[in-house]
């Protein structure tokens, strides 16, 4: 017998509404990361960087293309199992997500924000492993995140190591 939590969720509005939810979610965190980098361009610019950064003009569009496949991902999954570990994982990542850029950004905490990193890095890898069982392009869409992610936390350690 199928229970509503394993039931599919694919019919109709309710399909769409939630993608717009999925959507709405993942815009709280960019939201919450953008209000953590305003004002704060001429302090990353004056930070010792190594020499692999990106320039800081790259770093709008990537979020702006990962946070859409961050969302649709996790919709994806949501239409197949409904709410449960993996929908739980991915929102704890998401949450993570949302703290990392206040951090590093707002508050200057490097050392933090590469701890904090560390713990969403591996919450997203948790998430992969979760959406792998169910969606095989839920988990593809997840890959450039958990890869920039990746890049990201080196990032984070070599300004941290170069700034302090």
């Amino acid at each position: 017998m199928e229970t509503s939590q394993d039931a599919p969720r694919t019919s109709g509005r309710r399909r769409w509404w939630a993608l717009v939810g999925f959507a709405a979610a993942v815009f709280v965190a960019a939201a919450i990361g953008g209000l953590g980098v305003q004002g704060t361009t001429g302090e990353y610019a004056s930070l010792q960087q190594p020499s692999w950064a990106p320039p800081s003009w790259l770093f709008g569009p990537v979020w702006s293309l990962l946070y859409a496949l961050i969302a649709v991902a996790g919709w994806l999954v949501w239409q197949r199992v409904g709410f449960g570990p993996a929908i739980w994982a991915w929102t704890a990542q998401l949450v993570l997500n949302a703290i990392w850029t206040p951090l590093f950004f707002g508050a200057g905490q490097y050392g933090l924000a590469f701890a904090e990193i560390v713990v969403m890095w591996l919450a997203i890898g948790l998430t992969v492993v979760l959406f792998a069982r169910v969606s095989r392009v839920a988990t593809a869409l997840l890959l450039p995140y958990w890869a920039w992610v990746t890049f990201a936390a080196a990032l984070n350690l070599s300004i941290w190591q170069l700034n302090s």
